[in-house]
């Protein structure tokens, strides 16, 4: 009996360093800006691989970059009134056709490879007021004047 359980706990603590392993090797993945896509006036649209896995992960990964993504993408571009949204999409399989599916295309290409699963992950957007919202798969969080981070809507 002990030597089948020593087997079966060796086992678990296999699978349970190949998991962590794993998760560790997920989240501490670069992310990666493929492009970014101007669509209209205070719209951009980056498309990205190895996006963070978390709200908080995204939010973090976002506060942490704005700035040399600023820099060196011109985004975010806002509008005359000072507000913007920014969308991340993954980048998936790459640029398609439009084919007949649900795909985000860019006029700023030329077609037909122009398109992209849509697959959003993550979006910044600024309102006239100038307050910051974060929108992930399934919910909606705002940052107070004091830099809290704030969940107001669960989609």
């Amino acid at each position: 009996m002990k030597a089948s359980l020593k087997k079966i706990l060796l086992i678990l603590a296999v699978i349970i360093t190949i998991l962590t392993g794993y998760f560790s090797w997920l989240t501490l993945r670069p992310v990666e800006i493929v492009a970014v896509h101007h669509r209209s006036s205070g719209f951009s649209a980056v498309l990205v691989k190895n996006f963070p896995l978390t709200d908080k992960g995204k939010i973090n990964w976002w506060l942490k970059n704005s700035k040399s993504i600023e820099k060196k993408y011109k985004i975010p571009t806002p509008d005359k009134d000072g507000s913007f949204y920014v969308t991340f999409w993954l980048f998936g399989e790459g640029y398609k056709a439009e084919g007949k599916y649900d795909r985000l295309c860019f006029k700023d290409m030329q077609s037909p490879i122009n398109c992209i699963e849509k697959n959003r992950v993550f979006s910044v957007e600024t309102g006239q007021r100038g307050n910051t919202f974060f929108t992930v798969k399934d919910a909606v969080y705002l940052m107070g004047k004091n830099g809290e981070i704030i969940k107001i809507k669960n989609e």
